[in-house]
């Protein structure tokens, strides 16, 4: 498999991210995976994920708020963004390499205990993962993000409030000739985000051989009963009919494409029950819009007050 690495320099001095990079290895060839390792190492740790085409640094105003909270913050770059490996072929990509990507992350930190946020891809993926490994994981917190299971009542595409939007979508991400990434930030989040952090959003991207993942990760979201990924969403549906544990749900008022899928989530998951669950001013990207209360919800699920 052929991959790229970013240069450090793309990474020199961006805004509000002054954390110590840390590198696990996802096989033998050398392609590594980024995360940041905030806070107490013997406390539970937070697990927050990002989705597309964003990166550990969707979270730079959440980690310092987990660790104030005497919490263990970790936040990985999926493969393919951030100062992540990027495979150069789309077809390298897949949703269960994402999983066992970061399956191998959380073995080899032997992470237990854990909180997940999760939010986008960051949310099939974390989703999928916390049921498989249900003895690993405490609570989740889910804003704008679910897990399909290719039916209408589940998170499939027919079950989406505007399905003609994420096929747009797409179709952009796979046939336009450059993919816009700091420009897409930019275009999901109600706040005007200024040069500097448009520049962090870019970093990770040098040209268009980097972005594989991004352009891959629409095409790979299973909105079919025949999707590859069905079956072991459904075993993890199964887990989460039963999950006892807190489950919050924490969507934004701005995002088209995820509105109502909070309510899935909330009368499918016995955990769900009593939660105070939270609609949180914000485009799609909630963290860069309401992310001090994206956090303070976080650290605080399960009714343990920090």
């Amino acid at each position: 498999m052929e991959f790229l690495d970013t240069p450090d320099d793309r990474f020199r001095n961006l805004k509000d991210y002054p954390f110590e990079p840390h590198f696990h290895a996802v096989d033998s060839s050398g392609m590594r995976m980024h995360y940041v390792d905030e806070g107490p190492l013997d406390a539970a740790p937070i697990l927050m994920l990002h989705g597309e085409p964003s990166w550990s640094y969707l979270y730079r105003s959440m980690i310092p708020v987990g660790v104030a909270a005497r919490r263990r913050v970790v936040v990985p770059d999926l493969i393919g963004f951030g100062k992540s490996s990027k495979p150069t072929a789309r077809a390298d990509y897949s949703y269960q390499r994402h999983c066992d990507w970061l399956l191998g992350l959380i073995e080899a930190l032997d992470l237990r205990d854990i909180t997940l946020v999760c939010q986008d891809w960051g949310s099939l993926i974390g989703l999928r993962l916390a049921a498989e490994l249900e003895d690993r994981f405490a609570a989740v917190v889910v804003g704008n993000g679910g897990l399909p299971d290719g039916n209408a009542a589940g998170l499939g595409l027919r079950g989406l409030p505007n399905a003609l939007a994420f096929l747009t979508w797409r179709t952009f991400a796979r046939f336009w000739p450059t993919l816009p990434i700091s420009s897409l930030l930019q275009f999901a989040t109600q706040r005007t985000l200024d040069a500097e952090e448009l520049r962090a959003y870019d970093a990770p991207f040098p040209d268009e051989r980097y972005k594989a993942g991004a352009r891959a990760f629409p095409l790979l979201v299973p909105i079919t009963s025949r999707d590859p990924a069905i079956p072991r969403n459904r075993k993890a549906w199964e887990v989460f009919e039963g999950w006892e544990k807190p489950f919050l749900t924490a969507f934004s008022d701005g995002d088209p494409i995820t509105r109502g899928m909070d309510r899935i989530l909330q009368e499918r998951i016995p955990g769900a029950r009593g939660q105070p669950h939270t609609t949180l001013s914000g485009g799609h990207f909630l963290q860069e819009d309401s992310g001090l209360e994206f956090a303070k919800l976080a650290v605080n699920v399960g009714g343990v007050r920090t």
